[in-house]
């Protein structure tokens, strides 16, 4: 099993700046691709951006020269950068981590709120 927790999330003026931890416990080794999802109210859980254990990133085009995804494998932990933050960046965000024999999963969340 893989244990995910959030950090970082609150809120923020639009044009602002947050950085969202996610530490991972448990079977770490066996942690592959990790990434970050959000959700706002009453729509559905989308992609924001995921980083393979070798570091390549891949981003949603909304968040795309905004958002910075980045992992320390010594630390077993993934963040998230994001900057000129939007109202509609506005959400609850969820560390998401796909492990080798054992599936997929998530963290908790942390909300993140952009105020215009």
């Amino acid at each position: 099993q893989v244990q995910l927790v959030e950090s970082g999330g609150g809120l923020v003026q639009a044009g602002g700046s947050l950085r969202l931890s996610c530490a991972a416990s448990g079977s770490i080794s066996r942690i592959s691709t990790m990434g970050w999802y959000r959700q706002a109210p009453g729509k559905q859980r989308d992609l924001v951006a995921t980083i393979t254990r070798s570091g390549s990133p891949n981003y949603a085009d909304s968040v795309k020269d905004r958002f910075t995804i980045s992992r320390d494998n010594a630390k077993n932990t993934v963040y998230l950068q994001m900057n000129s933050l939007k109202p509609e960046d506005t959400a609850f965000y969820y560390c998401n981590a796909n492990v080798m024999l054992l599936g997929t999963f998530w963290g908790q969340g942390t909300q993140v709120t952009v105020s215009s």
